[in-house]
């Protein structure tokens, strides 16, 4: 925290650092009792009549009354990586984008609107990578309109937790009544350790999911759209591990995208009756082994907060979470 030169600890933001991440001690315990001290780091979203909203890494906002605050000051970016590749948001975003294309999209100054019929969020949300040219307002108005226009809800993407990341669009979007539905996060990795960590020998690759892949697939009755978005991107790869028998559905599934130094790696299933056998890591190291020799070097991943198992499984490929991403959907008004 800021400590001044005779040792006192100093609030050294004003309203003015809205929009700034910010390190912040207040006074959580009664004077009369003993006095508690708690710690909050993130990015300074608001600051009006007297309480701050800080919004966290994980996109969690937590409202500090002034008047509680014992300490604050601006603090850096959120530090470089220490293991696995170096990236920005921007990157991460774009090349994430690219993997799972929508049939249709429409551009908004730099907001990217797309749909694909329903089929998951992240192809029938806005995309939101700088200013939409006009003010928010009037450009959620179009939003609206334009997913109106094709009987679908309203969604936009966001990201919290690195640099660049849309920590202000999300409070302004929560002050509108935009309601966050899903919370996921990207991580990254180092590519080679995948193909490394398990033989991939009886692993199927193909450039197209057939019908013993989707039989597997989570998502059932897969429709032609669906099918559009799984096979977008730049080079994609789609890998399966038979089942026993002729007619079993695959013992395990995976899907990558390779894109320059990425690879992306999505729908990583297993059948429940064969979990915690190295399955996923055997589909895994077949796709990572894919995307190394087509010169691929960084992996990256989305996976949601409850999933315990996905994440144990990827901490120790050596993935580690980058950012936070959100869905909010359009609100009542």
């Amino acid at each position: 925290m800021e400590i001044s030169a005779a040792g006192r600890l100093e609030v050294r933001i004003t309203a003015a650092d809205v929009g700034k991440r910010v390190s912040v001690r207040r006074l959580t315990g009664a004077e009369d009792t003993t006095e508690k001290f708690t710690d909050t780091v993130g990015v300074l979203t608001s600051w009006d009549s007297g309480v701050l909203t800080i919004t966290r890494k994980g996109g969690e906002s937590v409202r500090i009354s002034e008047s509680s605050l014992v300490a604050g000051k601006v603090v850096p970016p959120a530090p470089a990586r220490r293991r696995g590749p170096s990236a920005g948001y921007p990157e991460l975003a774009h090349v994430s984008s690219r993997a799972w294309r929508p049939v249709e999209s429409e551009r908004l100054g730099a907001w990217e609107l797309r749909a694909a019929a329903g089929f998951t969020r992240r192809a029938n949300s806005v995309l939101p990578l700088g200013e939409p040219g006009l003010p928010l307002d009037e450009a959620l108005t179009v939003v609206r309109r334009w997913y109106g226009d094709r009987g679908l809800p309203a969604y936009v993407q966001t990201a919290t937790g690195a640099e660049g990341t849309q920590e202000l669009l999300c409070a302004e979007l929560e002050e509108r009544g935009w309601t966050r539905e899903v919370t996921a996060e990207l991580w990254v990795g180092g590519l080679a350790p995948v193909a490394d960590r398990a033989d991939a020998s009886g692993v199927v690759l193909s450039r197209s999911a057939d019908e013993a892949w989707l039989a597997r697939y989570q998502r059932k009755g897969v429709s032609e759209v669906a099918l559009k978005v799984l096979g977008s991107g730049p080079s994609v790869w789609f890998a399966t591990v038979p089942g026993e028998g002729t007619d079993a559905a695959p013992a395990a599934i995976g899907r990558c995208v390779v894109d320059g130094r990425w690879a992306g790696f999505a729908a990583v299933e297993v059948d429940p009756a064969l979990r915690r056998r190295g399955l996923g890591s055997v589909v895994m190291a077949a796709l990572a082994s894919r995307a190394l020799e087509e010169g691929a070097s960084a992996a990256w991943l989305q996976v949601e907060a409850e999933n315990v198992g996905a994440r144990a499984l990827y901490s120790g490929m050596g993935f580690s979470a980058h950012h936070a991403y959100h869905h909010y959907r359009e609100g009542s008004s």
